[in-house]
């Protein structure tokens, strides 16, 4: 009887402290006797540019990161696809020596799957199994199209996948970055899948779940756990059982040498972050004050970007203070760090007013509320400021530039895309035409005006 042992990873989101233990525990596991075979995959978010060497690096060093586990197949996020401009994402994989298995997204220019990714993969195994891998990420269209590329639904694509590839393979693998509601749907639909291992939505199953023939399993968020899916298979290359684990990486052997060697990432990010400098600050921009204020500058550098009369963000985003002197990328990085676009939001003035009223309604809920994703790398929400904006708590009324909103007329404002994917203000996905501002993340727009703004060039003359 052959053994296959799949190893997994997912959503590691750049929590390089764990890695460590996390690549050791693979290069253990993959040491093989007899008739045994190990493939090591990952299903997507291995980056995460909130720590400052995925940041520094453009996700590159993660990359080289892969290559110490000698992983055998990867496929994308929304943190790769979505974080990185269309340029970075060419560029990421570019030193992998591991194949990216991803079937549903297209160069929207050329129409084909970008050079650095596989439709799919097979591997034989040394007693001669056929082990087929397919991968597929979360499409988010709005985001995915304005940054050049056609992300599809698996539905559109996975079927005619599994019709041509089930012929030719022993085991079929279904390598996903979809999320579990996905993936329980395939295994019910496409019943050819022996296995699906999931992730995106941080789930864990401890010991698999089982959809009819298929097996499925995950390993959970932030390198937490680690997965094994173990694969009995009969001397015709028939499967005869099929089990998964998954193992507590903070039970794994830890080595003194490990503390420092995750410091290096931390430090060797920041060191690189820092030698980019940005601007030259004549006073401490505070996230609190009233004069020379970090959130004020923000919804400035926000509405140029955007080219709208009005903007509106949240406090929590800043994480801290800028300080007098010179600014560097570090710095925009600590108090900035969400992998967040900007979005211009076009709304009817009866619209407008809807949302602000919406808005208003959960302020001081949202204040001191505590948000976790979809972007957002803070810890509470914060207060909800606007400029261009104003709203008459006393009347209930909200103006548009200290002038009454035209019900029927059209407004535009900039704010940033987690706005959009939090549940609060329905009326911007509901009514709003919504552009999606690629590629810079908010702290890029912030520094680009702040450049502006307080040149370099001043320092030097003082």
């Amino acid at each position: 009887m052959e053994k296959i042992r799949l190893l997994h990873t997912n959503d590691i989101h750049s929590h390089l402290e764990k890695w460590p233990k996390i690549r050791r525990f693979l290069q253990e596991r993959q040491k093989t006797t007899g008739n045994e075979s190990t493939l090591t995959v990952d299903l997507g978010d291995f980056c995460d540019r909130w720590h400052p060497l995925t940041e520094a690096t453009d996700g590159k060093a993660n990359t080289q990161l892969m290559k110490q586990a000698h992983y055998d197949a990867t496929t994308i996020g929304n943190n790769e696809g979505i974080g990185n401009s269309k340029s970075q994402l060419n560029q990421l994989y570019k030193e992998a020596d591991f194949p990216v298995i991803l079937a549903n997204l297209f160069d929207r220019s050329t129409l084909q799957l970008p050079e650095w990714a596989n439709e799919h993969k097979i591997i034989t195994t040394k007693e001669g199994t056929k082990i087929g891998l397919v991968g597929a990420t979360a499409p988010f269209p709005l985001s995915y199209t304005p940054n050049g590329w056609d992300a599809r639904n698996w539905s559109d694509i996975l079927p005619n996948i599994v019709q041509f590839l089930r012929k030719k393979v022993d085991i079929l693998v279904l390598l996903s970055h979809l999320g579990i509601n996905e993936d329980r749907q395939i295994a019910k639909e496409l019943p050819e899948f022996d296995v699906i291992i999931g992730s995106h939505t941080h789930h864990l199953f401890p010991n698999g779940e089982q959809v009819g023939n298929t097996l499925l399993a995950a390993a959970g968020r932030f390198g937490e756990y680690v997965g094994e899916v173990t694969l009995f298979l009969d001397d015709y290359h028939q499967l005869t059982k099929a089990r998964a684990d998954t193992f507590a990486t903070e039970e794994m052997l830890s080595y003194p040498e490990d503390e420092a060697e995750v410091f290096h990432y931390t430090d060797k990010g920041k060191k690189l972050l820092q030698e980019k400098k940005v601007a030259w600050l004549p006073f401490n921009l505070g996230v609190d004050q009233q004069e020379h204020c970090l959130v004020d500058e923000t919804l400035a550098a926000v509405k140029e970007r955007g080219e709208t009369e009005a903007a509106i963000l949240n406090t929590g985003l800043f994480l801290d203070d800028l300080k007098k002197g010179v600014v560097n990328q570090d710095e925009l990085h600590m108090i900035l760090p969400h992998p967040m676009h900007l979005i211009r939001v076009t709304l009817k003035g009866s619209d407008v007013t809807r949302l602000i009223l919406e808005m208003e309604k959960n302020r001081h809920f949202l204040r001191n509320y505590p948000i976790r994703g979809m972007g957002f790398r803070g810890k509470i929400f914060g207060q909800i400021v606007y400029s261009g904006i104003q709203y008459d708590e006393t009347n209930h009324v909200v103006r548009w530039l200290n002038k009454a909103i035209d019900p029927q007329k059209f407004y535009s404002f900039t704010t940033v895309d987690h706005f959009m994917f939090i549940p609060f203000f329905p009326t911007i996905e509901i009514a709003g035409q919504t552009e999606f501002l690629f590629p810079e993340f908010i702290r890029t727009v912030l520094g680009d005006y702040l450049a502006k703004r307080y040149p370099l060039s001043v320092e030097n003359k003082i």
